[in-house]
This record gives C-alpha cells, sequence and structure tokens, in this order.
C-alpha cells in the first residue's frame, strides 16, 4: 500500500488528518478524515464519457451515518440503516452546494461522491467535514475539478469567533454558520444566528474562509504527493460555432425585446418558447436531433446573455421592477377556520398556505440517528407540488429541494419561539406552496411567523425573509444586486442569497455562489440591500397582523406545566403506572412527566379547561407537603386498637391517635369511627422518620373544666 497522510492544525492545536492509499482503492477517489476519534471515509467515482444528450452534470452526493460508528444498533423493524434522514439529506446538500458549480460546465460524466460517517466522537460534529472529505477525495482522482474547496463551522462562543467547535459548546453560541470556498471565494453559505448586524455576519465570513484557504492548500499537497495533477480528458459536447451564431444573431434582439416588456411569467414564457419554436420549425425536416439539440442549447445562452445584458446595461428586470423593489404582498390569517393557526401569505406569483398545529409532548419527534438522537418539539414541513408552478408532477414524497427549503425556514423561526414553560406545546408548520415564482422558502418564513401569531404563540419577534441576487460582468466589473428575485433571475443569475430576521437583526441565511470573486464589499451591499427589504416585507406583514392573539383558538388544546419536587416523581406515576394511568381515565386529559434538573416537570394537555383544573387538582394533591399546624379534611383508611390512619393527601396517612379523637377518655375504638369516614384534622408534628402525628379533638370545642367543691367548714 501506498499510504499518503497530510495534516493540519485548526489553530488551536486540534489536528485533522487525511489519508488516502489504504481504503476503497478501486474508486476514483478516496480518503479518510479524522479528526480526535471522528472519521469519515470519502468516495468519488465518475463515469468515462458521457450519455448521449446530456447536457449537465448528473451529480450525486450521498452522506451517511453508520451506527457502528457511535456504537449503537439501529431501532425498526430491519435494524439496519434505511434511507438517507433529513439529517443526512441536508448535509448532503450542503456538500453538493459547494461541490457543484466548481465541475467544468461541459463535464457530464454521472458522478457520484459518498461519505460516511464510519467512527464517531460524541463532541466533534462530522458534518463540518464532510465537504473537506468529499473535495480531498476528487483531489487525489483524475476527475476534473476546479477546486479544491473546504468547509468549516464557524460559531461565536463566549464572544469569539471558533471553527469546527466542540458539539458540548454550541448551545452558548450565538451565530453558527456552515460556510464553504475555495481559496479564492466563498461559494456557499448556511446558518443561523441571534439576530446579528450585517458586519457581524460578514466578519464570521471572513474568519471561516482563512481557514479554509489553509485546508485548501493542504489538498493541493495531498494531490502533488499522489500524482494527480494531470486530470483526464474528456470530451462531452459537440458545437457548430455557425449554427450558434446564427441562433444568436436571429433570436438574441428578439429576446432583448421580450425580456424588456415586463410580461408576467406566462406571457413571458410563452413569448420565449415561440421564438425557438420558429427557428425550429424553419429547419428542414431531415435535420439531424443533434442540430435541434444544439439550437435549444445556443438558446439558453442567448436567454442568459440578454437578460443579463438588459440588468446590467440599463438597470431593467423582466417584471419591470427597480433593482431594490419588492413585488406586491398581501396576506391574510385564521383562512382555515379549524387549524390553530393558519395564514396565506403572497408575494407578487408566490404564494404560501401555511397551518398551526399545537400538539402535546406525546407528539414529539423521535429522532434515532447515529450520532444524534433525541426528540424535537418544533416541525416545520414544507410541500412543493407541481400545480404550484403550472406543471404536472407526481406525489412522490419529500424530495431534498422540499427537505432544505423547509429547514431555512424551520431555523429562521425557532429562533424566535418563547422557551421553557413559556412554550409547552409540540409545533408543526406545513407550508403548502400553491404558487411559486421566486422565493417559496421565504414566503414560508412570513406565512409561518404570521400563522404563529394568529395560533397565539408567543414569539419574541415577528420574522420576515427576502431572496437576494446578483448579476455580475467580470470584464467589465459592472454588477446588480437584486431585491426579491424572480425564479428565472434565480436560474439566470450569479447568487442566490436569503436572508431573514427581524427588526433586530438576522436569524438565519442561505448562499449559494455561482461565480469567482464575489468581494466582500458587494456582500456587505447585498446584506444592507436585504436588510432594507426585510423591514419592508415586515411592516406588510404587520398590517395583516402586528402581533400574537392574546389567546389560543377556542378550540386549540391547552397546556399546563407543573414542576414538582424530585421525590413526588414516583408517587405522580404510581406503581407500575397505576395513579398517572388513573388520573389520564378519569379527568380526561393527557399528562406527561420527566425529570429535569432534579425536578419533576408535569405538562397537562386537554381540550376543556374542566379536564385541565382536574387533572392540575389531583397532581397538585399529591405533590403537596403536608404542613404542620395545617386542618386537612382526610379519609379513614384503617382503624387500629390505639387509633386510626387517616389520609390527609393522596399517599400521605398520618395517625390519629385514640387520646386525640375526643376530649373525653376512649376507653376503645369500637363505633368511634369508621373506615371510609370522612373527618376534619389538624397536623401536630412529623417526627425525623416522617410519621405524622393528628389531632381530632382540638377542632373540637374544649368542655368546661368541672367546678371545684366547697371546702369543709372549719372548726
Amino acid at each position: 500500500m501506498n499510504v499518503i497522510k497530510k495534516s493540519f492544525d485548526l489553530g488551536d492545536g486540534r489536528i485533522v488528518e487525511i489519508e488516502t492509499g489504504k481504503l476503497a482503492k478501486q474508486a476514483d477517489g478516496s480518503v479518510v478524515v479524522k479528526m480526535g476519534d471522528t472519521m469519515l471515509l470519502a468516495t468519488v467515482v465518475s463515469t468515462v464519457g458521457a450519455k448521449p444528450g446530456t447536457d449537465f452534470l448528473p451529480l450525486s452526493v450521498d452522506y451517511q451515518e453508520k451506527y457502528a460508528a457511535t456504537g449503537r444498533i439501529p431501532g425498526g423493524f430491519l435494524r439496519r440503516e434505511a434511507r438517507l434522514s433529513d439529517y443526512e439529506v441536508l448535509i448532503s446538500r450542503l456538500v453538493d452546494r459547494a461541490l457543484r458549480p466548481l465541475f467544468p460546465s461541459d463535464y457530464h460524466s454521472d458522478t457520484q461522491v459518498m461519505i460516511s460517517l464510519i467512527s464517531a466522537d460524541k463532541n466533534i460534529m462530522p458534518d463540518c467535514l464532510a465537504g473537506l472529505a468529499a473535495s480531498a477525495a476528487l483531489a487525489v482522482s483524475d476527475i476534473p475539478f476546479n477546486g479544491p474547496i473546504s468547509e468549516v463551522r464557524v460559531a461565536k462562543i463566549d464572544g469569539n469567533l471558533v471553527i469546527n467547535p466542540y458539539a458540548s459548546d454550541l448551545e452558548r453560541a450565538t451565530l453558527e454558520f456552515m460556510v464553504a470556498g475555495s481559496a479564492n471565494d466563498i461559494v456557499m453559505v448556511e446558518g443561523e444566528c441571534d439576530e446579528i448586524q450585517e458586519e457581524e455576519m460578514v466578519e464570521a465570513l471572513k474568519f471561516a474562509h482563512e481557514a479554509i484557504k489553509v485546508q485548501c492548500a493542504v489538498q493541493v499537497e495531498l494531490t502533488e504527493a499522489t500524482g494527480k495533477t494531470v486530470k483526464r480528458t474528456y470530451s462531452h459536447e459537440d458545437h457548430d460555432e455557425a449554427l450558434k451564431e446564427r441562433i444568436y444573431a436571429e433570436t438574441y434582439d428578439k429576446v432583448y425585446a421580450i425580456a424588456k416588456s415586463g410580461l408576467g411569467k406566462d406571457e413571458r414564457s410563452e413569448g420565449f418558447t415561440a421564438i425557438i419554436n420558429e427557428i425550429l420549425e424553419a429547419f428542414p425536416e431531415d435535420t439531424a436531433d443533434l442540430t435541434k439539440a444544439l439550437a435549444k442549447h445556443y438558446y439558453h445562452d442567448v436567454q442568459y446573455d440578454a437578460v443579463r445584458a438588459l440588468l446590467l446595461d440599463e438597470g431593467i428586470r423582466l417584471d419591470g421592477r427597480a433593482t431594490t423593489q419588492i413585488r406586491p404582498i398581501w396576506s391574510e390569517v385564521g383562512y382555515l377556520p379549524a387549524a390553530h393557526g393558519s395564514a396565506v401569505f403572497t408575494r407578487g406569483e408566490t404564494q404560501s398556505l401555511t397551518s398551526v398545529t399545537l400538539g402535546s409532548k406525546d407528539d414529539e419527534q423521535m429522532i434515532d440517528g447515529a450520532f444524534i438522537n433525541g426528540y424535537n418539539k418544533f416541525l416545520l414541513h414544507y410541500n412543493f407540488p407541481g400545480f404550484s408552478t403550472g406543471e404536472v408532477r407526481p406525489n412522490r414524497g419529500a424530495g431534498r429541494r422540499e427537505i432544505g427549503h423547509g429547514a431555512l425556514a424551520q431555523r429562521s423561526l425557532k429562533k424566535v419561539l418563547p422557551e421553557g414553560a413559556e412554550n409547552p406545546y409540540t409545533i408543526r408548520i406545513v407550508s403548502d406552496i400553491l404558487e411559486s415564482n421566486g422565493s417559496s422558502s421565504m414566503a414560508t418564513v412570513c406565512a409561518g411567523t404570521l400563522a404563529l401569531m394568529d395560533a397565539g404563540i408567543k414569539i419574541k419577534s415577528p420574522v420576515s425573509g427576502i431572496a437576494m441576487g446578483l448579476i455580475t460582468d467580470e470584464k467589465t466589473g459592472k454588477y446588480q444586486i437584486l431585491s426579491d428575485i424572480l425564479g428565472d433571475e434565480d436560474h439566470l443569475g450569479d447568487m442566490d442569497f436569503k436572508v431573514t430576521g427581524t427588526e433586530n437583526g438576522i436569524v438565519a441565511c442561505q448562499m449559494d455562489l455561482k461565480i469567482n470573486g464575489l468581494s466582500y464589499e458587494v456582500l456587505t451591499k447585498a446584506l444592507l440591500q436585504a436588510k432594507d427589504g426585510r423591514l419592508h416585507i415586515l411592516n406588510e406583514m404587520k398590517k395583516t397582523i402586528a402581533a400574537p392573539a392574546e389567546d389560543y383558538k377556542p378550540h386549540a388544546p391547552r397546556i399546563v406545566s407543573l414542576t414538582i419536587e424530585k421525590e413526588f416523581i414516583g408517587a405522580v406515576i404510581g406503581p407500575g403506572g397505576k395513579i398517572i394511568q388513573e388520573m389520564q381515565r378519569e379527568t380526561g386529559a393527557s399528562i406527561s412527566i420527566e425529570e429535569v434538573d432534579n425536578k419533576g416537570i408535569v405538562e397537562i394537555f386537554a381540550d376543556n379547561k374542566a379536564a385541565i383544573d382536574a387533572a392540575v387538582a389531583r397532581i397538585r394533591a399529591i405533590a403537596a407537603k403536608p404542613e404542620i399546624g395545617e386542618v386537612y379534611t382526610g379519609k379513614v383508611k384503617s382503624i387500629m386498637p390505639f387509633g386510626a390512619f387517616v389520609e390527609i393527601m393522596p399517599g400521605k396517612d398520618g395517625l390519629l391517635h385514640i387520646s386525640e379523637i375526643d376530649w373525653k377518655r376512649l376507653e376503645t375504638m369500637d363505633g368511634v369511627l369508621k373506615e371510609g369516614e370522612i373527618i376534619e384534622v389538624k397536623l401536630l408534628d412529623i417526627d425525623k422518620q416522617g410519621k405524622m402525628k393528628l389531632s381530632r379533638k382540638v377542632l373540637l370545642p374544649r368542655p368546661p373544666k368541672p367546678e371545684a367543691a366547697p371546702s369543709a367548714p372549719q372548726g
């Protein structure tokens, strides 16, 4: 084996090692990236040649965590790794978005990148190493790639920026971004933060990029050490320069005119289609299919160039708006009468119908992953049916796009949810996109905010989101930053930058860059322009609802949260769950209890107040501590020759001695009390063993003392 290793320091003594030549040697490229006990195996395979007619890069990126890596056996019936979890899909998307722009545009071979977590240190998060591993596998292969790139997590913890922090420290982070880039440029950003300002975000990206530069340099050394400096040759595209010139000459001005006309999406699409159809219909009948395919390819290039030239030269957008102008907005809350909260948010030709459902702890999502497992009480699901873009498309469940868009909206809204006892609910938000022409994920954020406020959830502050675009000309240095981009502007532009935030600052972002050379000056300008757009959208939303509703909907379930002493948890549950099951059966409420910080947290869930009140009273009675001197109404549980045991609270009995029943002396207990009788008693004392001494007689009138007999006369 020719095993080659390279390593680098993260800057604080933590070492990352890249090894190749030992595992998976039949792949075109394979590496193992190791940090502490965390190890990732990344492989890449790309076919030689491309399928006929393919005019794109068929790239698939899959990240999977092996349960054995953390010493766990998978749950479920099969007890083996199954389809990728949402968490694994999100990491796969992060790597895909970083790699895809840097493959040559004319490279069309089927390419598969696979990244497996094969060993895990619970405190070292593997996702921040996945992009490095994938790029390193490409670096030791002969696959054409304009890299290397790397990917890091940057977080601000206790006021300091940290690269790839420990999992245990992330709870204290005020910002957390995944950043990918090459030695020269940032290509992808995704993350969340606590209402930070634009300048702080740019500072974090610069810090991350310095770490990325080091990691790219190590990969260059790895390429040289493995002798993979020369990449494979390929020819995946046929070209006809004469046909290209003809298509440009006959269509450019027509396309430019339609782009400048300000037509709506459908009319504009029909106009563009009519132009190419006219060209194709003019071809002789025996024209080869390849020629027709090339004509369509060149026509797409015409559209790309014409729309961009219109923006750069005249500052005119496809729908006639100014570069900073936001499309018309209307919104409505309470649209769905049976939902616990709902909203319709429409911006231009993008529309989201969003609902909020409130549930109990039993409705929490169980996460059973190799690296991450636990429970999630805030869910956001995003649906993108075919009719939203006027297409016929079968419903096959959520795809990677839906999962990614939903995750961005979820991280935006979770930042403003109330915490702890202020939010006892499990919350599910569902965004159904009914129309789409640009930034449906940002419409989901806005609609989600409105629906939460309609539901009566006391969010900290409303959140809005905006998608920004960028058109640049590297030769002239011209650029245009576009607010609230259309779908076509996203497709034809150089950047898709989504920013969400409150009036106080940014809470989440997602950026994909398709060009080289985005300066921090332009990035800062884009962020500030996005801020103006966000605040405008927020003001429009406030015209519909400005603050959370005072109360939940009448038909919404209610949850009461109680805190009891740890010692009473067992008493509330009862042997084998007998007590808690009995309370649920008799009151109609759902009750859950867990220990948190040496306290018992009890959540009572019901759809009516009477059930809540009944359950609360019973739990408070069980968890109450008897107090000396208090009077209790108790039940006689058993009678003994020396007195009676009286239950003054559920599960708490005290002794009522025969001498404490009445002021007069009782010789026997016969006929004095009977089991089940309800009497009032006073708690006199609790001894060191917890035994309670009760008295009934102190609550009875004390009989007068007998008068003293007259004294006998003297003498």
